[in-house]
């Protein structure tokens, strides 16, 4: 019997159908080049509601995908689908994609949510190895499992602060206009514009207790401005890593559980050595157009150069953590949402390389070498769903 990989991709928080782009057409034709033995599918999981409940969403793609590899089982002729499926998939998810891919997983192999458990009772999952669908690896793409990088907010906010005082200083330098010049009456002379504030330290020193300092400035840069300086500086904030993370925050709550991630990492770590099933992160690290120390950053001299878009774990999970450069992009988030498009990451075809040596390490096995003769018939399958 022919064997089928069926490569689901799911998008993350606030995701679309245009969120993988090209990507998996791509990924499918490189990763059959790879196991010329069995058909590989790609299909994308629909657009879903992210700011619902995190284990209703993982039950509606469970039920989702049995139905996909029920269809290609019938079809296949497959005597048996949980002792000898024909069918095995890869879990793709990109962002707060790969914590619903991770948890499927975990569901699958243990009939355990990750976050109904208690945070803070410790647990020894145990594994089914039959398992319906068979899940032969989960890959993630910049999948926040530790949380989202201080950075991405600390640079964000820095940035923030700067502009906003400088647009506030040059609109202060109307002040002439709306105040009147040094022959102003007194009545007016000495009155201040609402604006006004003070322009940055020149050269500011580097520590928390600082950054602190700047960044409530930033935050309250609109209620100290006023309508129309906060409109006019809300025009460069729309896009901006802060109110992104923000919203993330708001929605997403289980960033927020420390301990549940931490879990959700073990319980991964755990699958790979009991049940082979892969299982990786290719996290996004800017490159050549990063602001460094170097630059007059502060953020850069308190946390580094190093700028990643998810937390980068430290001890036994640290093998599962692959860096994909981007050298275009200027922030974390920019790099984080251009991964799958080449035009903005140079790294685009670097990526898809190591994505497809994973997914063949992981399903060069016997599985894979029992693939023989044709599929019973043809599955037509979309790659948008």
């Amino acid at each position: 019997m022919k064997k089928t990989l069926l490569l689901c991709f799911i998008h993350g928080f606030k995701g679309g159908d245009d969120t993988f782009g090209g990507f998996p057409e791509h990924l499918r034709a490189i990763v059959q080049n790879g196991l010329p033995k069995i058909r590989i599918l790609a299909i994308q999981y629909p657009k879903f509601e992210t700011q619902g409940d995190l284990t209703k969403c993982v039950s509606k793609f469970r039920e989702w995908l049995q139905e996909k590899i029920i269809d290609l089982e019938v079809e296949n002729g497959s005597p048996s689908p949980t002792i000898d499926p024909s069918v095995r998939t890869i879990l793709i998810g990109h962002s707060m994609g790969g914590i619903v891919a991770a948890d499927t997983a975990i569901l699958i192999t243990s009939d355990k949510m990750i976050e109904s458990s208690e945070p803070d009772k410790p647990e020894t999952t145990q594994f089914n190895s039959l398992m319906f669908p068979y899940i032969q690896g989960v890959l993630a793409f910049d999948t926040p499992y530790l949380g989202i990088s201080p950075g991405v907010v600390a640079h964000g906010a820095e940035g923030h602060y700067n502009t906003a005082s400088a647009a506030l200083t040059q609109l202060s330098g109307l002040s002439s206009a709306i105040w009147g010049t040094k022959e102003a009456t007194d009545a007016t002379k000495d009155k201040k514009p609402v604006a006004a504030l003070p322009a940055p330290p020149a050269a500011p020193a580097t520590g928390w207790a600082k950054w602190g300092k700047i960044a409530a400035a930033a935050g309250g840069v609109a209620a100290v401005a006023g309508a129309g300086t906060a409109a006019f500086i809300n025009r460069d904030k729309i896009t901006s890593g802060w109110s992104w993370v923000g919203s993330h925050l708001e929605f997403v709550g289980c960033l927020m559980q420390g301990e549940n991630l931490r879990k959700r990492v073990s319980a991964m770590v755990e699958m790979r050595e009991n049940l082979d099933v892969g299982w990786a992160n290719l996290y996004t690290r800017l490159g050549k157009q990063a602001v460094s120390k170097n630059d007059g950053s502060m953020v850069g001299s308190v946390i580094g150069n190093t700028r990643t878009f998810c937390n980068l774990p430290k001890k036994n999970a640290k093998d599962f953590w692959q860096e994909a450069i981007n050298d275009a992009a200027h922030d974390e988030t920019g790099a984080h949402m251009a991964m799958f498009y080449p035009k903005d990451n140079p790294g685009y075809y670097g990526m898809a390389d190591a994505a497809k040596k994973l997914i063949v390490e992981w399903s060069s096995n016997d599985w894979y070498e029992s693939s023989t003769g044709e599929q019973s018939s043809t599955i037509p399958m979309e790659h948008e769903l």
